[in-house]
């Protein structure tokens, strides 16, 4: 039966009066147009000895140059230019003040000799390796307490070259854990545009205690077996954009993230404040993820106009006792999926940790998650949703989803508590009970999107 229209209208009044409680948090106010900063000074690589043919190591003249230009960062700054040529590599480290600016037909190549990836310590808010104790091979572009730096180009390319760590990996011959394509660590006003980023060794594009990080027009492209080759993954950061992208890599599309266990817990510097507009990607594990490595918090995440295609997992928040910390404030709307095994995952015992030196009794918080507006075709599993006992995961909201599901258990919830409306198929028990008009301010984010859903046929699906 469909609901009589003096009485939607009623329930909408009532909601957006309960709403408008919320202070609303813009995200069009972090994202804006990004403009390359002009530079009054530029030289070529290929003026300090550099040879693009693919086969010469180039280290040298990247960290020479690099160290010329640094006369330049209180004159206004200077620009590294990397003309066409395959342009093979060691690690270096970047500069204040300084654009890497790539040729449409150039290809920075990553060393296949491990020795060219100094070894560096480990992360204070990991305590050690990801993988391994001890410290870790340097990104093949680092930088460290930098502001105003720019890594960009007419889709030019930066190819990790990782297939001799992967292998490394899978024959567990790792002496180090496994070096991120570019990482920058400590820095504030950062630009990376219009490149493409190819076989990282381990994460691709790592901000880690960085703020201001605008991340635009990139792809993100690795065979999907390669092992945790995530994307971009904002890290104990805040003030983050992204978007535009294009990533298909062998892990995590986009990973958010905030030190482990212990570590981040005392480290306690969170990642807020992150912006992903217009993702799009294909990936065997998650599409965009927050943790596991969450314990120094995460929150005010709004990820809008996503497609996600050919993918196990879509939204995935993974956690474990152990890590503390908190998932908080997340807003997850306008999403389109295709050929997806699972649409939504939380995971409450998703295990691995540093030491033994974990407390067990570090629960993590998570709560007032919305996720709205998503369709999606041929999709398994529509929720796995699973919190841990004593330690229920709340306030999970539901709102204008349609999915197509093959599963005749779309669902599968435990230890969570949480609301729905215009769901399809039927929410889980456990958030079975309706947002509007009791529940508003038990969910985040409804503030100005509720006018689209209620407008709908609620009748027509809950009648």
């Amino acid at each position: 039966m469909r609901i009589p229209s003096t009485l939607v209208e009623v329930l909408l009044v009532l909601a957006l009066f309960c709403c408008s409680l919320w202070t609303v948090w813009s995200s069009t106010t972090l994202c804006q147009q990004t403009n390359e900063e002009v530079r009054p000074h530029s030289v070529s690589i290929t003026e300090f000895g550099a040879v693009g043919d693919g086969v010469t190591l180039n280290t040298k003249a990247f960290q020479n140059a690099i160290f010329y230009l640094n006369s330049f960062a209180d004159k206004g700054g200077a620009k590294l230019f990397v003309p066409a040529g395959r342009w093979l590599t060691g690690s270096f480290d970047l500069i204040s003040h300084l654009t890497l600016s790539l040729d449409k037909d150039a290809v920075i190549l990553g060393s296949t000799n491990p020795e060219d990836w100094p070894v560096v310590d480990p992360l204070p808010s990991y305590g050690r390796g990801r993988e391994l104790p001890g410290g870790r091979h340097k990104s093949l572009i680092y930088g460290h307490n930098l502001t105003d730096v720019i890594i960009t180009g007419n889709n030019g390319t930066i190819d990790g070259q990782g297939s001799i760590w992967w292998n490394r990996f899978w024959n567990r011959s790792l002496d180090y854990t496994r070096p991120h394509l570019v990482e920058l660590m400590n820095s504030t006003g950062v630009l990376i545009s219009n490149l493409t980023f190819l076989n990282s060794p381990f994460w691709t594009i790592h901000p880690v205690y960085c703020s201001q990080v605008t991340v635009q027009n990139v792809r993100i492209l690795a065979p999907h077996d390669s092992p945790n080759t995530d994307g971009i993954d904002p890290d104990s950061s805040d003030n983050v954009c992204i978007e535009d992208c294009y990533i298909s890599t062998g892990d995590d599309l986009i990973a958010i993230k905030s030190g482990w266990d212990e570590y981040g817990i005392a480290y306690g510097r969170p990642s807020t404040n992150i912006i992903i507009h217009r993702l799009v990607g294909r990936t065997q594990t998650s599409g965009i993820a927050i943790g596991s490595e969450m314990s120094g918090g995460v929150s005010e995440v709004h990820a809008e106009d996503i497609q996600f295609y050919d993918s196990y997992n879509a939204i995935r928040i993974k956690t474990s006792p152990g890590r503390g910390g908190y998932v908080r404030n997340i807003y997850v709307s306008n999403v389109t999926l295709a050929n997806v095994d699972i649409a939504i995952t939380f995971t409450g015992l998703y295990g691995e940790h540093p030491d033994d030196a974990y407390n067990p009794n570090a629960l993590p918080v998570i709560e007032k998650i919305t996720i709205k507006d998503v369709v999606g075709e041929n999709i398994k599993t529509a929720g796995l949703i699973e919190g841990i006992e004593g330690d229920n995961f709340v306030n999970i909201c539901l709102s204008n989803i349609i999915l197509n599901v093959t599963s005749n258990y779309p669902w599968n919830c435990s230890y969570v508590k949480g609301y729905s409306d215009l769901v399809q198929p039927e929410a889980c028990e456990p958030l079975k009970e309706r947002i509007f008009p009791g529940h508003c301010s038990d969910c985040y984010y409804l503030t100005n999107q509720i006018q689209s859903s209620n407008s709908q046929n609620r009748g027509d699906i809950r009648g």
